[in-house]
């Protein structure tokens, strides 16, 4: 896979991975031809079968549910599926009892589904303490002494999105919060597929769970999930129709709105399913081809070390550029280089023929297992050039 092209390069061809320098890999990966496959079955079972065709299209969102399981070797816990993140941290900030627990806890780290949903309830009255996030091993310690009996839930990431640190110990956090009757929410979007994450070999057996296959994935858009503890009874109050679906009726409150088992208690309404047969043909395609997540790890950690000991060789002034100290197996699926001039290198290399992001002062370089590493390379050299011409 390290040679020119990549050996998987092939089974990407309407993407032409081999010949664009996509390091957007931590962003939105390429899809392999396998979903176009998906896509168009998605038309036909409509056409086909008109009306009919929902249980078919449901049968698509499980298998995509049973994906997002087995990448986090979870055979406990509930999924369902959504749009997007923000819906589904959405629906679960609505089932909190916020008017006797008026406290949210997280760390200043957050994406924006998460911190700008905050930010507008904090401006409603609820009280949102957020804890340092530039060093990592310090996050679980920061928020195990925050969490109080006035802490409704804890929301934090496995992996920062902005910096692309691991963090570490958050099944000692689920600990504490349970102790103070608090739940946990993790944030999995930068670890899913990418960075091995046993949930209960992590000890978050009994934790809330967000992430989605837009990025190493490679589901493209609308396959978010929302991961549910085995014992669940919230009540969201943003809930739609679709969380009647096999609804247990309450005979001590028969007339309270009623809801389905487990994660399906999150569900909303009516969608377009077009998104979970791309899913479904993508999952296919990453077992027959043997794409596990500890391979895919090894690859990632090869290519992120590959940037990185490539933009060390330049020397460049750190003062226009950097790369943090960091290990590289601290990492999850991305570099990180900081410049204060980073929208502007981001726009050269852009120019140059390399897609890539930045957040703030951070450029963010994100491989992917179809590119090889001349690319990588190449990557490098025309951020150099990007740097001194």
């Amino acid at each position: 896979m390290r040679r020119h092209p990549n050996a998987l390069a092939e089974h990407y061809r309407r993407f032409r991975v081999a010949q664009r320098l996509l390091l957007t890999g931590h962003s939105h990966q390429a899809w392999p031809d396998a979903a176009h496959a998906g896509q168009l079955r998605a038309f036909d079972d409509a056409a086909r079968l008109v009306d009919d065709k929902w249980p078919v299209a449901f049968e698509q969102a499980a298998r995509v549910g049973r994906g997002f399981a087995r990448l986090h070797d979870d055979g406990a816990g509930s999924y369902v599926l959504a749009s997007n993140t923000h819906e589904l941290v959405a629906r679960f900030l609505s089932a909190l009892p916020l008017r006797q627990r008026p406290r949210l806890l997280t760390t200043d780290g957050e994406f924006h589904s998460i911190r700008r949903q905050l930010a507008r309830l904090e401006e409603e009255g609820i009280e949102v303490v957020r804890v340092p996030s530039a060093d990592p091993h310090a996050i679980a310690e920061r928020l195990i002494a925050a969490v109080d009996d006035r802490t409704a839930a804890v929301l934090a990431s496995a992996v920062l999105f902005h910096s692309g640190r691991i963090v570490p110990g958050l099944g000692r956090v689920l600990a504490a919060a349970q102790r103070h009757g608090a739940e946990l929410l993790v944030d999995l979007y930068h670890a899913s597929n990418v960075v091995p994450y046993s949930l209960p070999g992590e000890g978050l057996d009994g934790a809330y769970a967000v992430g989605g296959g837009y990025k190493y994935c490679q589901l493209g858009e609308g396959n978010a999930f929302l991961r549910t503890p085995p014992d669940c009874t919230l009540r969201p109050v943003i809930t739609g129709w679709y969380a009647e679906f096999d609804a247990l009726a309450d005979p001590a409150h028969p007339q309270r709105v009623a809801y389905g088992r487990g994660a399906a208690r999150f569900a909303g309404a009516t969608y377009d399913p077009t998104s979970h047969y791309r899913a479904a043909a993508v999952f296919d395609f990453f077992d027959r081809m043997g794409l596990e997540v500890p391979f895919l790890r090894r690859v990632s950690q090869h290519q992120v070390g590959l940037l990185a000991h490539a933009f060390d060789r330049l020397d460049l002034d750190p003062a226009r550029l950097r790369r943090p100290a960091v290990p590289i197996d601290e990492l999850g699926g991305f570099l990180v280089l900081e410049s204060p001039q980073a929208a502007e290198l981001c726009a050269e290399l852009r120019r140059r023929g390399v897609l890539t992001d930045c957040r703030g002062h951070r450029l963010r370089l994100g491989p992917a297992p179809y590119l090889s590493d001349r690319q990588l390379r190449d990557a490098i050299a025309a951020l150099d050039d990007a740097v001194n011409g």
